[in-house]
């Protein structure tokens, strides 16, 4: 019998490292990350602009000043792509926390680059109604890529392993939540295309999925063990 191999790990990342941005707004020095996907990816995102799946050229995540009151965040972070010199549609995600300390991981190809803040966090079912209105911009974000093709099924199934991956990490942390109220997400894959393999599963036992779940969870245990401090206005 012959033994299947996975396919090799690429030699370049599924995502590149970010340029890092800054600007100042209201007195405030604040950063940002930006990432070119390159041509032929798609993504599915939580996102506030560019969310939804569909192919998308690049993402922005912008830190934004504590309390931040703007409501129009949508239009704010396309005005800081188109700045930056981006065209055509991404992906812009928001956080109150400092960007530029971000954590990186990467398993068996999967890429993740994580920013958090966490001293406002909780458990995701608690009783009670949701808040009205727009939410404060998020504070864990994680960006996720993988140098493969998949589903839209399997792109959602992505999804939900980072997550677990998320919370798996932010519980090994000693940190009693399943995350902020505010968390966003974004994976990255390859569109498929005619004669190349697309995968139908990402949960945490299919091949990418594990490999995403690896490295989400360890830049999640990063990210919460450089963050997790008493001070307040995450």
């Amino acid at each position: 019998m012959t033994a299947v191999l996975p396919p090799p790990h690429p030699a370049t990342p599924a995502l590149p490292a970010p340029r890092r941005l800054s600007r100042t707004e209201d007195g405030e020095r604040l950063h940002a990350l930006l990432w070119t996907a390159g041509p032929g990816r798609r993504m599915i995102s939580s996102a506030v602009l560019g969310g939804g799946i569909g192919e998308r050229a690049w993402i922005l995540n912008a830190q934004v000043a504590h309390g931040y009151r703007r409501t129009d965040p949508e239009r704010h972070l396309a005005a800081l792509a188109d700045q930056a010199g981006m065209r055509g549609t991404g992906v812009g995600l928001m956080t109150a926390a400092d960007v530029s300390a971000y954590t990186h991981a990467r398993d068996g190809g999967a890429e993740t680059f994580v920013t958090a803040g966490v001293n406002v966090r909780g458990w995701a079912a608690r009783p009670g109604e949701g808040a009205a209105g727009a939410p404060d911009p998020g504070t864990i974000n994680v960006v996720v890529a993988v140098p493969a093709a998949l589903t839209d099924a399997a792109l959602v199934n992505a999804v939900a392993t980072a997550t677990e991956a998320k919370v798996q990490a932010l519980v090994e942390s000693g940190l009693d939540c399943s995350g902020t109220p505010t968390d966003a997400v974004c994976v990255v894959a390859d569109a498929p295309a005619p004669g190349r393999e697309t995968h139908a599963f990402a949960g945490p036992r299919s091949l990418w999925g594990a490999r995403l779940a690896r490295a989400v969870h360890r830049a999640v245990r990063d990210a919460a063990v450089r963050h997790h401090t008493p001070a307040p206005g995450y």
